[in-house]
Order: structure tokens, then sequence, then C-alpha cells
């Protein structure tokens, strides 16, 4: 009867875990999607201590301690964070997961070790062939997300600048990967303790080097991915330990963040192999091949608001300037001014604008902007050719033209938001510094763009001030 009880648990979290994921795709109902995959992981989290006579599980207070320490840092952790934040915090967090099926993998394949080595036998007939496969597997992913995880933590953070190691770095890359395999097979062959660390080394070693090349947009690409393998390491450690919560769970996020990856990379036109390989914003500056010619013109707040506030139609541009400067409320506010006096106003989102997927939707929808309001990249940018103003606040990358006309520059054949075609662009922004990818912008150079250079809360609160006299 309690088994019985146990399954229909572990099938209303998944249906919860589906059901949670499903509300999660639109910002409408994003909140209620989470606490909907939250009361999914309670439920299982229960059911599983429900049974320990299944799942082996014993230590009651040991396990009751470490879940009301971890979750009591990510609670306080949670409340504090800032928005610009929370991109590292979920790398973080997902680095985290990974790790934990790794740690799950290391227990068992440790405690199978020595009877396989007492008995002269392989993993295989200890665990079972499948079931020591799958654990191995899940180790070697949830290793590789775990230490690649904590490199784009550390990138997002601002802690870690460097790019590849040296050149040629990725032929090491594939040397490790190769090791770290063969050891695996060498485990699951019935090896000692000492491959079983060596496997765990080299896997560990593979996440850092993979992602220590990558940066610019190609970050939310890799946070992504890491969050994909994390879900698919923690569904063959269920696998492995027969827990169903474990399974569906990771199937979910694996599958989710796979989808996620792909649609990614096809928004910048990029495969996910360029993305592993290409080290894309890590080149300390990399100049583009067509020469920058014309000059960066300034406008004060005081001509950029007139023109906005006799404009016909504005689009706004948000990057991750605008994060930094939590200017989303300010924006917003100009924007409702400008909807007051009858102009027409939209938001256009790139999909890799920020540090995250979705950076600027959750950013825009904190402030209050409607949801009709927001339009994606291949939405809006046909409007840009019939909008007066395009205003763009802190977003660098995602408006550069070079990535249509350039064939050398690093952004090339990257979709971006047709800001150059407004009648009038208006770019809000701290100095004259390049973007994330070290690409110079072009858009800055042309005659039909302004700079507005400072703050951007500070920018849009004059703005602000002006329209308001008009």
């Amino acid at each position: 009867m309690l088994h019985h009880l146990i399954d229909a648990s572990y099938f209303l979290a998944a249906v919860l875990f589906i059901l949670g994921l499903k509300q999660m795709s639109s910002p409408v109902t994003a909140r209620r999607g989470i606490v909907w995959a939250g009361l999914g992981m309670l439920i299982a989290t229960f059911a599983t201590f429900a049974a320990p006579e299944l799942h082996g599980l014993t230590n009651y207070l040991l396990m009751i301690s470490a879940i009301a320490i971890g979750g009591g840092f990510a609670w306080i952790s949670g409340k504090k964070v800032a928005m610009t934040g929370m991109p590292q915090m979920i790398a973080l967090y997902n680095g985290m997961g990974g790790g934990a099926a790794a740690a799950i993998a290391a227990v068992e394949l440790l405690s199978a070790q020595g009877k396989a080595q007492a008995g002269g036998l392989g993993m295989g007939a200890v665990l079972g062939g499948d079931i020591a496969a799958l654990a191995i597997a899940g180790a070697f992913i949830g290793c590789v997300s775990f230490t690649g995880s904590l490199v784009a933590w550390a990138k997002l953070d601002g802690r870690l600048h460097k790019g590849a190691l040296f050149s040629g770095q990725v032929w090491l890359n594939a040397l490790v990967a190769l090791a770290a395999i063969a050891c695996g097979v060498l485990v699951f062959a019935g090896a000692d303790a000492s491959l079983i660390y060596g496997f765990f080394a080299l896997a560990l070693g593979l996440g850092f080097l993979v992602a220590m090349p990558i940066g610019g947009a190609d970050m939310p690409v890799v946070i992504s991915l890491f969050n994909a393998l994390t879900g698919l390491a923690v569904g063959f450690e269920g696998y492995a330990l027969g827990n169903a919560a474990m399974i569906i769970a990771g199937i979910v996020v694996g599958s989710a963040g796979t989808l996620l990856t792909q649609l990614m990379a096809k928004a910048m036109n990029r495969s996910i192999f360029t993305v592993l390989l290409g080290g894309f914003g890590t080149g300390g500056g990399a100049a583009s091949g067509e020469a920058v010619t014309g000059t960066m013109r300034e406008v004060q707040a005081q001509d950029a608001a007139i023109l906005m506030a006799y404009a016909e139609r504005v689009l706004i541009v948000p990057g991750y300037g605008m994060a930094v400067a939590q200017a989303q409320h300010k924006v917003w506010e100009l924007a409702e001014l400008l909807i007051k006096r009858g102009v027409k106003v939209k938001f256009a989102i790139h999909p890799v604008a920020g540090r995250m997927p979705g950076h600027m939707n959750v950013l825009l929808a904190e402030a209050g902007v409607p949801y009709d309001l927001i339009a994606d990249m291949d939405e809006v940018n046909p409007e840009f050719a019939t909008t007066t103003v395009a205003l763009v606040i802190g977003a660098n990358d995602v408006v550069n033209p070079v990535a249509k006309t350039d064939k050398s520059s690093p952004l090339y054949g990257m979709p971006i938001l047709d800001a150059v075609s407004a009648e009038h662009v208006i770019v809000i922004k701290r100095g004259k510094g390049t973007g994330f990818s070290g690409v110079e912008n072009h858009l800055f150079y042309c005659e039909n763009t302004q700079m507005l250079y400072g703050d951007a809360t500070k920018a849009a609160a004059e703005l602000i001030t002006t329209i308001k006299t008009l």
C-alpha cells in the first residue's frame, strides 16, 4: 500500500513539474509555475522520506540538517541578490545541481568498488550493467556542469576575465575528454579506487577547460547548456538510485534546457559546437575588420527628450547597462510619459540581451511594463524602418550592424536588432567603450546616431524631467 502511495506522490510531483514548466513559458504565469514546481519538489521529498526501506535512507538528522542549511542559505541569498546578480546566481545554483549529481555517483561507485575488487568483478556485475553505465555517465556530465558553471559564474560576476589558456586549447580539451572517457570505461570494467578518483579529477578539469574560452553573448547559451547537462546528470543518477522523482525532474530539466539551448544558439545563428570552440567575447577587445568611419556625436538630455516627445513611434532597446544601473523603473516611467503624449512606444528585446535568457523580460516585468508592449526580435525588427526614435539603453553587441556586414567580425551572422534603420538613434551609455564581445559598435558612429553619456537611471530621470515641462 505504501509503495503505491509513494508512486502516486511521484506521479503528482511529475505533473506539477511539467505544468510548472509550462507556466514558466510566459512572464504572466511564470511566478505561478515556480510555485507549482516547488510544490512538486516538496511532495517528492516527503515521499522519499516516507519510504526509507525503499531508498536506503536512515540518517534523517543529517539529511534534514543539510536541507535546512542549504534551504536557509538559498532563501537568504535569493532575497538579497540584485537583478544584476541573477545570472550569476543561476549559474552558481545550476553548478550545485551538477555537483550534487556527481557526488551521488561518487558515493555509489566507491561503495560498489570495494565489493567489485573483493570479488574480482566489474562495476557492471556489482551494480548491474545499465546502472553502472548511467552512474558513470551521470558522474561525468555532472562534473563538467559543476566546474563549467563555476567558471561561468566567475566570469559573469567579473571575477574572471581570462579567455582560452593558450592558442589551440581545444586539443587539450579533446585529450582530457578522451582520457576521462577511457577512465570511465576502466572504472566500469572494475578498476581500483585510485582510477575512480582520477576519473572525477579529469571530468572536473574538463568542465573548467571547456568554459574558460567562452564569453560575450555566448554566455547565455552556455548557461542554458550546463543547465541541460545538470538535468541529464540528475536523471541518470535517479535511475542508478531507483528514484522516480530524480528521473522525472532530470528529464524535464534536461529536455527543456536542451531545447532552450538550441533556440538560443539559433537566435545567434551559431551552432552549439561553434559556441563551445569559438571563444567568442574573450579576445580582450578584438577589433572588427571594417574600419570605423565617422565620429560619435553627443546629445544633451534636453534635446533627446524633445525629439522623443514629438516622435510618432519610439522603440526602446534595453541591455545589460540598464540592468547594472537598475534603471528599468525610470525607463518605464519615461515610456508612460511618452504614451500619455500619444507616442507609440514598444520595447524591443534581443534573445541574448543581458547575461541570461529572458534577462530583460524579467527586469521589465519587475518594473510593471505590460507584456503586450514587450516584443521579441523577429516581431519588432520590421518596425525599426518606420520608427522615429530608437532609444538604446545599455545595449551594445545586439545592435551592432557589423554582425550583418563584416565577415571577419566575431559577431558576424548573429541576428541583431535593426536599430540602425530608425530615423534617429539615441544611445544611453556610460562611456565610449566596446561591448562585452570587445567589438567596436559601428552604430555609434552612424549619422543618425547620437550618444547620451551617463548612468542610465540618471539619464532617464533627466529625460523625464524635460518631458514633464513640455
